[in-house]
C-alpha cells in the first residue's frame, strides 16, 4: 500500500486530463470533449466511428499472443462517459437574466457564486455569473438567511444588456461550471473529473500496454449523468464478451464521515467495484483483476457504492447480457468543481487496466 504523503509518482500526460477537465460538455452536448477524444486515438486504435446517439467507438484490434493461434480474441467494451452535469437555458427574462433547467444531479449548496460558461447559439462562449435570487447578506431579512436555495433558484447574469442577450443567447443552449484544472499538493483537482477521468485512463493504459490479448472498443458514452442513456446501445453494436466501465467513485475519507461510509480511500488504488445500485459486477473479472494486481504489485481496493451507479449496468443488461464489471477512480468531492484525484490511484487505474489487457483471463 503506497504512503499517501510520499513523494507524487509519475502520471503520465496529465495535459490530456486538462483538457479533458475543462472543455465543456452537458448530457446530449458532448461534442466537445468527443472531438478531443477523437483526435488523440486517431492512429492508436484502429477503428474509430460515432453512433447515431453521439457514443464515440474506437476499437484497438489484438496484438498479443490471443492472435496467433487459437480462438480469436475476445471482444472488450470499455465505457468512459463523456458528459458532466450542467444546465440548459430555460428562459431569458426581460432584463436579461438567464433562467436554468439542471440535467445532472447538483447538490445547491455548492452552487453559490459561481462562474459558468453559457455556449451560445449567437454569440459564441459567453462567461456568466450564478447565483440564487433573492437578497444580499447585507439587506437580508432573518427568514432569509434561513433559506436554502434550490437549484431552479439559480439564474446567470451575463452583465449585458437584455437585448444582446436575446440576440445572442436562445433557449436549449448548454451551460457549464467554469473552473480550471490545477495540481495541488499530490492530487490533481478540477471539474468533471467524473468522469473525463476515464477516456483519459483508458486511452493511456493502451498506449502504455505491450501487447494487448484483446479486441479492446474505448466507448466514449453520452448521457450517463441523466441515466446512462448511451451504454446501452454502445454495447449493442460492440457486442463484448466483456464489459468494463471505467469510473469515478465516492472517496469520503474525510471529516464528519464514518469510517464505514467512506466507500473508499484516497491513495490506497484504484477500485474493484463489487456492487452498486444498477449492477454487481462478475466475481470472475473482480478477481482476474485482483490477480493482475497482484501479480504486478500494483496497489488497489475493493468498494461498494450504496447509491449511483455506472455504465456497467445498461451494458450488464443489453441484448442477452454480458460479464461486466466497474473500475473506478476514488474522487474526493464528486459533483462540485474541486473533484480531487490522487496521482497514486490515477497511476493504478492506468497501470492495472494496461496489465489486464496484456494479462488476459487466468
Amino acid at each position: 500500500m503506497p504512503d499517501p504523503t510520499a513523494p507524487t509518482v509519475a502520471v503520465p500526460n496529465l495535459s490530456l486530463l486538462k483538457t479533458l477537465s475543462e472543455a465543456p460538455g452537458v448530457p446530449g452536448r458532448e461534442e466537445r470533449v468527443r472531438a478531443i477524444i477523437e483526435r488523440e486515438v486517431a492512429g492508436l486504435f484502429d477503428d474509430v466511428r460515432t453512433d447515431a446517439m453521439g457514443n464515440l467507438l474506437a476499437t484497438k484490434r489484438a496484438t498479443g499472443p490471443a492472435v496467433a493461434g487459437g480462438p480469436p480474441a475476445k471482444r472488450v467494451t470499455i465505457a468512459c462517459h463523456t458528459d458532466e452535469i450542467g444546465f440548459y437555458v430555460r428562459h431569458v427574462d426581460d432584463r436579461g437574466f438567464l433562467r436554468v433547467y439542471n440535467v445532472g444531479g447538483f447538490d445547491a449548496k455548492n452552487l453559490c457564486s459561481r462562474r459558468v460558461l453559457v455556449q451560445s447559439s449567437g454569440g459564441g462562449d459567453l462567461v456568466g455569473l450564478l447565483n440564487p435570487t433573492g437578497r444580499p447578506v447585507h439587506i437580508a431579512k432573518d427568514e432569509d438567511k434561513k433559506k436554502v436555495p434550490e437549484v431552479g433558484d439559480f439564474f446567470v447574469d451575463l452583465c449585458l444588456p437584455a437585448d444582446e442577450v436575446r440576440r445572442k443567447v436562445r433557449i436549449g443552449d448548454p451551460v457549464t461550471l467554469a473552473q480550471t484544472f490545477d495540481q495541488v499538493g499530490h492530487c490533481v483537482t478540477g471539474k468533471c473529473l467524473d468522469n473525463r477521468v476515464a477516456a483519459y485512463v483508458a486511452i493511456e493504459a493502451v498506449r502504455q500496454a505491450k501487447a494487448i490479448r484483446y479486441d479492446v472498443t474505448l466507448a466514449a458514452t453520452v448521457q450517463e449523468e441523466v441515466g446512462c442513456r448511451g451504454a446501452g446501445p454502445a454495447a449493442f453494436a460492440t457486442d463484448p464478451d466483456l464489459a468494463i466501465a471505467i469510473d469515478t467513485t465516492l472517496c469520503v475519507d474525510l471529516p464528519g464521515v464514518p469510517e464505514d461510509e467512506r466507500v473508499t480511500k484516497q491513495g490506497d488504488g484504484v477500485a474493484l467495484t463489487i456492487a452498486d445500485s444498477l449492477t454487481i459486477s462478475d466475481r470472475g473479472m473482480i478477481d482476474d483483476f485482483e490477480r493482475v494486481a497482484k501479480l504486478r504489485g500494483i496497489p488497489c481496493q475493493l468498494s461498494i457504492l450504496p447509491r449511483g451507479g455506472t455504465d456497467a449496468g445498461p451494458m450488464q443488461r443489453a441484448g442477452a447480457g454480458r460479464r461486466t464489471m466497474t473500475l473506478s477512480v476514488p474522487t474526493r468531492y464528486v459533483h462540485t468543481t474541486t473533484e480531487c484525484i490522487h496521482l497514486h490511484d490515477l497511476k493504478s487505474a492506468i497501470d492495472l487496466l494496461a496489465a489486464w489487457m496484456e494479462a488476459g483471463e487466468a
